[in-house]
């Protein structure tokens, strides 16, 4: 159950990175920027829940 969790929050991510492209070609740099810092905020969370942990 954990690793599909970890396999969607890291879909949102790119799919959050992906849209704050589109959404800074359009113009609107404050929610592209928003959505970066999201993506960005989610590939940390998926980093930190991957690193090993010695009982």
């Amino acid at each position: 159950m954990g690793d599909t969790l970890l396999s969607i929050a890291m879909l949102g991510a790119i799919a959050l990175l992906i849209g704050s492209v589109m959404v800074f070609r359009r113009g609107d740099r404050k929610h592209g920027l928003l959505m970066l810092i999201a993506a960005l905020v989610l590939f940390a969370n998926v980093a930190i829940w991957m690193v090993p942990v010695n009982p």
